[in-house]
């Protein structure tokens, strides 16, 4: 099977698709704060807020429209940024309480783990499926 067929293959699985929406969203969030810094100014915090701020509207625009095929609404948003800012509030928990020989495999059992939580914690909160049709652009 060639690569293209098996990301054809893959990209019918919604975690996946989930997946490559935050991959992007990181993206997006990594080159704006960089870019700021080396453009604009030194300043980390307001950085990272416009950064965080621009690619979490990409990823909740995305992850609803095209992952779980829901309407945007600003209960979902609600929904999801507590849901993201949660995701953050374990990573740091388990940075402390996660206690591994190697820090970078402890670094790599966070990034795994958190967001295949935030995954089904969004499938089964945030878009909830329901028997309104209005809520949802496709039916699954």
């Amino acid at each position: 099977m060639n690569i293209k067929k098996l990301f054809l293959k893959l990209s019918n699985f919604q975690i996946v698709k989930y997946g490559l929406v935050g991959v992007i969203s990181t993206i997006i969030h990594l080159s704006i704060s960089f870019s700021y810094l080396y453009f604009i100014d030194k300043n980390v915090l307001l950085a990272n807020i416009i950064a965080f701020s621009v690619a979490f509207i990409f990823s909740y625009t995305v992850q609803s429209i095209v992952v779980f095929k829901h309407k945007l609404q600003v209960s979902k948003v609600l929904k999801y940024f507590l849901v993201q800012f949660t995701s953050l509030l374990i990573a740091f928990f388990l940075s402390d309480v996660l206690v591994l020989k190697n820090s970078y495999i402890q670094t790599l059992v966070i990034t795994f783990l958190l967001p295949i939580i935030t995954f089904f914690t969004h499938k089964l909160w945030t878009f909830k499926e329901t028997t309104n049709k209005e809520n949802t652009y496709a039916s699954k």
